[in-house]
């Protein structure tokens, strides 16, 4: 992935700026105190987004909806943003440049911050930041091609009316972090979580696809997933390819009798999974729709292909629109 800009000691963690409460901060600087809400009971919000380094400049992938998804979860959460969507949208741009990032990770966070330490987080303080740090491949970069081996994980997903699965919030990732544990120390790399029917629900962090009969199936948003923006671009991208994909209830088995599975994600882009509880799933290998649509998404988020959706927000306009008339002239001859 990206390297900092030169000059700057980038990276994670304890260097770089941090966005906090509208000013840009050292990193170590960016502190909050121990009685915060959010310690004591997980009162928080927050996205994942990445930024790349393209032919064209630096560039946001869907920065617009994981903003207004940001705000959405803070909803749900009787946390009232502090920004509208543009303004976490130039905040978001405004950091990177601090930074000198030519492509980075990027964590904003909503938390409720100082007051009181009952349950009820009324009297609290909404807080907000925004991180970035540099980082690869979430699973490894060899994952990318040769897949990773995964387990059913012996912990659910929430139940439906317990905590709002729609909502990225900190508390969810509780649960996320048992999943991932426990498939560690199983030894592997991730862990599927089925919902309170034992249906197929998602990993620890990322949403999940099966291939069968060169048609892909998902797990419906009732299934306690996430809805994810890697995982609706992914649907679009397939369906652009003439592939059939469905969002479903799907049973566990289906994941062993699958031609290829993988998972989608901010973090995880497009990673094959070869195993399933040590059963292999297909050839046992990166499968060729897999292979399709994460060669599709890598060109779509690196510039590579026309950007027909407008998934790409560059950190730089400026210097995109200058450097597309060069491509364009050069190619003209």
């Amino acid at each position: 992935m990206g390297q900092a800009g030169a000059g700057k000691a980038a990276g994670f963690p304890g260097t770089g700026k941090i966005w906090m409460n509208g000013t840009l901060i050292d990193w170590k600087d960016a502190t909050i105190h121990v009685a915060s809400h959010v310690i004591h009971y997980g009162s928080g919000v927050f996205e994942g987004a990445r930024c790349y380094a393209t032919p064209k400049g630096s560039a946001c992938l869907r920065l617009g909806p994981h903003m207004r998804r940001l705000i959405q979860s803070a909803a749900i959460y009787r946390m009232e943003s502090p920004l509208d969507q543009q303004g976490w949208e130039h905040a978001v741009l405004e950091t990177i440049r601090a930074n000198g990032f030519k492509s980075c990770y990027i964590r904003p966070l909503i938390y409720r911050g100082y007051e009181a330490l009952g349950v009820n987080p009324l009297t609290c303080p909404v807080n907000a930041c925004i991180l970035l740090w540099d980082w690869g491949a979430y699973l490894g970069q060899e994952s990318l091609e040769h897949g990773v081996d995964v387990k059913v994980s012996t912990w659910a997903r929430m139940a439906p009316n317990t905590l709002p699965a729609m909502a990225k919030a900190t508390a969810n990732y509780a649960n996320a972090a048992l999943i991932k544990m426990e498939a560690v120390v199983d030894g592997y790399a991730e862990g599927i979580a089925l919902d309170v029917n034992g249906h197929v629900s998602e990993g620890s962090g990322q949403n999940i696809f099966l291939v069968r009969d060169g048609r892909l199936y998902t797990p419906e948003i009732a299934s306690s997933i996430l809805g994810g923006i890697t995982r609706d671009s992914i649907i679009t991208l397939a369906r652009e390819r003439g592939y059939t994909v469905t969002e479903t209830t799907l049973p566990r088995e289906a994941l062993y009798l699958a031609d290829e599975v993988f998972f989608v994600g901010t973090a995880a882009e497009v990673t094959p999974v070869r195993s399933i509880d040590k059963i292999a799933i297909g050839s046992g290998r990166r499968g060729p729709v897999t292979h399709a649509l994460q060669r599709a998404f890598f060109d779509a988020i690196n510039g590579e292909t026309p950007d027909a959706h407008g998934w790409l927000t560059y950190v730089y306009p400026e210097e995109a629109e200058l450097r597309a008339h060069k491509a364009t002239a050069s190619a003209r001859g």
